[in-house]
């Protein structure tokens, strides 16, 4: 007998592609821009508290998606929000941007690009694909994606990058979108995220949910999201967890 691919409780629809969220599902954003922080602060000759710069990079990410979400600002690629975000962490901190060279900021803002999978993400990935469609469901630039996946040894099939769809989550456009360019129809599609939000409005929009569990991506202190808030159609504490869930 053939494989026989998960029917999704929520859409009715077996599920041909299971997409991700990145950023905090897939990769370790917080300990690989502390990491890159920690090694330009030593080498300029700053003191930094590498985690909380890292954690104030990161708070400015969603206000800047939302200039752009609410219209007041035309799409703008994330690469270019994280480096508009990196001259205002810094000035936050007392280091003047301006009196840095260009290109060391440029490296620094490319820690995104290479951020550490979380340890379970990799086998996790290779297992799914073998039966379904897997990619990134990010608000990442297609190049930012690609550097990731090749830094890391994600075996996505596909790469549809926030610049493709022309949005940002959480708006319905970014999910539709994304299940467009797949030819696929929106309850084919699963996303895996570890973000209720994110995971309420792929729903809205008619996508399948899959929550998997990362407590620790904000640091220890973590408080949100550290457990499924509606009744997603998959529940998993990993990567690998969700392709037995999934029959992969």
């Amino acid at each position: 007998m053939g494989f026989e691919p998960y029917r999704s409780p929520s859409t009715g629809r077996p599920v041909r592609a299971v997409l991700f969220d990145t950023f905090g599902t897939v990769v370790d954003w917080r300990t690989g821009v502390a990491r890159e922080v920690a090694a330009f602060a030593a080498a300029h000759g700053h003191t930094l508290d590498a985690e909380a710069f890292a954690d104030r990079w990161r708070a400015l990410y969603q206000p800047a998606m939302e200039a752009i979400r609410s219209g007041q600002r035309g799409f703008t690629k994330l690469d270019t929000l994280h480096r508009e975000n990196l001259d205002l962490a810094l000035r936050h901190c007392g280091i003047d941007p301006d009196q840095l060279p260009g290109e060391t900021l440029e490296e620094l803002n490319k820690s995104w690009h290479r951020l550490p999978p979380w340890p379970d993400s990799v086998d996790g990935l290779a297992t799914i694909c073998r039966h379904y469609i897997v990619g990134p469901l990010s608000n990442g630039n297609t190049s930012l994606l690609l550097d990731m996946a090749r830094n890391a040894g994600l075996p996505w099939d596909v790469i549809i990058g926030s610049d493709m769809t022309g949005t940002y989550k959480p708006l319905p456009e970014a999910y539709l979108r994304t299940a467009g360019f797949l030819d696929l129809e929106p309850g084919e599609v699963m996303l895996a995220a570890a973000h209720n939000n994110d995971l309420r409005a792929a729903r809205e929009a008619g996508l399948a949910t899959a929550f998997i569990a990362r407590p620790t991506e904000h640091g220890p202190g973590q408080v949100a999201d550290l457990a499924p808030e509606g009744d997603w159609d998959l529940v998993a504490s990993s990567i690998t967890e969700l392709a037995r869930m999934l029959g992969a």
